[in-house]
């Protein structure tokens, strides 16, 4: 597996695949083509589908700037390496300079089918079964793992993280006022987080919770600084179950980093052995990962075994199996933003299930992971990414 900090990407929003990914790739092809007067960028199917609502032609541009760009949109055209594919054409004057063809593979990351086999590995073990294998045999969590293959750098890396996330939540509770794209939805953080504090204990929490997911997930829906976790359009989850148990127990951030190590861990045994791209496998891959994160990383801030621990995040995982992604006008909003909200708290019920547990169960993460991602390649195209079906189609 690749680093986790390939799972914590800090960007703008409103989608790691359709707005960091296809950024990254103009900024790579302007530096191999600086002499280039003319840029010609083919979008193929579900960068093509979603793209305008996802703010793709926005951020190629931006890139490309201030070389005229012209952009092609081919939604019924899906290559065959990914759904995600762009052709990145550069000329000087009518001569043809340079192509490529490139791939947002999802989480910020591009790749094609010679890049595919370059990843630098990071991690000698790729699954579940294996890491818990590991960490029974030494005696350590999971963690603990992560600094083994990492190094003791990962922990500045993990505070920089922390950092940013608490930022979003905090400029999201304070800004109000509709949301950019047309859907004339108004942010609910703020009143949420006021109303909130009216309520009892309980309701309150959920109130809190609710209100810190929303807070990110509107930043990323405006294109505020967010991070990936393990996406844009599913960052609102960690941060607002890391946030809110911060807030009530009072853990350390040096808990918090940790909690997050073992949060991207889980992320990245999902990238490594299915996908956590919707145009891949739907929303499953999305909020359901970031829920099995959120899981996973509360159930060890509550002082859960490792076998608690995976039991969480399978969960976390299982209970969203078959969650399409059917964005309403191609815009990361409906119904993405609530479902962060709702993924947090059932994020934090899964920590509480397996911590009542002794951490036995029949059904172990990497099977879910498995069915996670044939369900996904089982979904018609129509509920991965392209807001052909579902919501977006009767909205």
């Amino acid at each position: 597996m690749e680093s986790i900090k390939k799972i914590y990407k800090t960007g703008n929003g409103p989608s790691s695949s359709h707005t960091m990914g296809p950024q990254k790739a103009a900024m790579l092809f302007l530096a191999r083509n600086p002499e280039a007067d003319f840029f010609k960028v083919t979008l193929y199917g579900s960068l093509a589908a979603t793209g305008k609502g996802h703010m793709t032609d926005v951020a190629i541009i931006k890139a490309l700037r201030p070389v005229h760009t012209e952009l092609l949109w081919k939604p019924e055209t899906v290559l065959a390496f990914h759904p995600n594919g762009m052709y990145f054409e550069a000329f000087k004057e009518t001569k043809l300079l340079s192509d490529w063809t490139i791939f947002s593979v999802g989480g910020g990351d591009l790749a094609n089918e010679n890049q595919e086999d370059k990843k630098a590995t990071i991690y000698s073990l790729n699954s579940m079964s294996e890491i818990l294998g590991y960490c029974r045999k030494t005696g350590k969590t999971f963690w603990e793992y992560v600094e083994d293959e990492e190094g003791t750098a990962i922990w500045d890396f993990l505070g920089n993280v922390w950092e940013t996330m608490q930022a979003a939540i905090l400029r999201g509770l304070e800004t109000e006022g509709l949301l950019p794209g047309g859907l004339s939805l108004q942010r609910k953080a703020s009143s949420y987080f006021t109303k909130g504090k009216s309520y009892r204990e309980s309701l309150g929490n959920r109130a809190s919770i609710y209100a810190y997911a929303l807070a990110v997930s509107e930043e990323n829906a405006g294109g505020g600084v967010i991070v990936t976790a393990p996406t844009c359009g599913s960052s609102g989850v960690l941060p607002g179950i890391l946030f809110h148990l911060k807030k009530k127990h009072d853990f350390s951030n040096s808990k918090i980093t940790k909690a997050l190590a073992t949060a991207a861990l889980i992320g990245n045994i999902v990238k490594k052995n299915a996908s956590v791209s919707g145009a891949v496998v739907g929303c499953q891959g999305e909020v359901g990962v970031a829920c099995a994160m959120a899981a996973g990383a509360a159930t060890q801030l509550f002082g859960g075994s490792i076998s608690q621990i995976e039991y969480a995040a399978e969960m976390g995982l299982e209970h969203h199996l078959g969650l399409t992604c059917d964005p309403v006008c191609g815009l990361v909003q409906v119904p993405c933003i609530e479902r962060n909200a709702f993924a947090a708290v059932r994020a934090l019920d899964a920590s509480t299930f397996a911590m009542l547990s002794d951490g036995t169960h029949l059904v172990g993460f990497d099977k879910v992971v498995k069915t996670m991602n044939e369900t996904g390649h089982d979904l018609p195209s129509l509920y991965r990414e392209t807001a052909m079906g579902g919501l977006a189609k009767f909205i």
